[in-house]
């Protein structure tokens, strides 16, 4: 079976390596105050073309704004972005704000295995995650940007000269939820563990006293009303681990990125648990001990130990 990556995904704009994380925003669906927008960098930047292709972008150069403002040319109708740890796609072309040309850009090819969490461009542009906050799937947003806020190692990167700028043009491809938002179920089944939840929908477990249980357990928690996972669908999942004898958290996608897998290259017992879950829900499995070999080459779990999951379901990729 292939051993499953931990890896936060990265992309490259033209050359720049692109990771980082920064803390959460904000719970799931909570709302959010969007960046403020400035009526000159409407007036000197105008930009045309369909989201999700290369932008026709003209600049009124020089232009020099005094502070970072955003301005949304086209609002999108898809999931909103509300957390700076939420996994995005996004595509990005970079202009000059003096000469008014164009830098950088990326390729505009729609390829979904490029998303990454929206803090990873922080290590490009500091803070450029708050300047998402609030866009919506299938939006295209114009940052204006001064020298302070492209940041010194971007800037010479970009060939910006100091006291310069830099127009950022985005287009927000897709947008899966930062944790699972379904309809929280009942469930009654005396003797698992509990799952409670942080304010950004992290799930923590709470493991009782006593043995676990001798077959495999499956609940789910919260139910999603997005599309429901195929064997072969490549599902977006957040994951928590817990041992059962210890405690010990032994994986997590929280603060990371979340896994990109098909179920069906999962343990046998986890494929049957997420098989037609639906997007936004959220699944409680407990794996008795003696059935965990392929969990422990896949998530390199403990052995000797019943095992805890919690999935949370956040995408599914077409």
């Amino acid at each position: 079976m292939r051993r499953l990556p931990a890896l936060v995904a990265v992309t490259a704009l033209a050359g720049f390596g692109l990771v980082g994380c920064s803390a959460s925003a904000g719970a799931p669906g909570s709302a959010c105050a969007a960046p403020t927008a400035d009526p000159r960098a409407a007036e000197a930047v105008t930009v045309s073309g369909e989201v999700g292709t290369q932008p026709d972008v003209q600049v009124r150069s020089p232009f020099l704004p005094d502070s970072r403002s955003v301005q949304t040319v086209v609002a999108g109708d898809g999931e909103r972005i509300t957390q700076a740890d939420q996994l995005v796609l996004l595509d990005l072309t970079v202009y000059n704000g003096v000469t008014g040309e164009r830098i950088v850009g990326s390729r505009y090819d729609g390829n979904v295995a490029n998303a990454q969490p929206l803090s990873g461009w922080d290590a490009t542009f500091p803070d450029f995650s708050s300047t998402m906050l609030c866009a919506t799937e299938g939006s295209r947003v114009v940052v204006a940007m001064p020298y302070d806020s492209v940041g010194e190692q971007a800037a010479q990167g970009l060939g910006i000269p100091e006291g310069g700028s830099a127009v950022v043009v985005a287009d927000v491809e897709r947008v899966y939820l930062p944790a699972a938002d379904g309809a929280d179920q009942f469930t009654a089944g005396f003797g698992l563990p509990t799952v409670v939840r942080a304010p950004g929908g992290q799930p923590g477990v709470t493991i009782p006293d006593g043995e676990a249980p001798s077959e495999v357990s499956v609940q789910t928690l919260k139910k999603g009303d997005g599309p429901a996972l195929t064997a072969d669908a490549t599902a977006r999942l957040h994951v928590l681990g817990v041992a059962w004898n210890d405690r010990e958290t032994f994986a997590t996608t929280w603060g990371k990125t979340p896994i990109s897998v098909a179920p069906s290259e999962l343990p046998g017992e986890l494929v049957s648990a997420l098989e037609g879950q639906t997007v936004g829900s959220q699944v409680l499995v407990v794996v008795p001990a003696d059935q965990t070999s392929a969990d422990q080459q896949a998530f390199r779990a403990p052995a000797d130990t019943a095992l805890v999951y919690v999935f949370d379901v956040i995408g599914v990729d077409d």
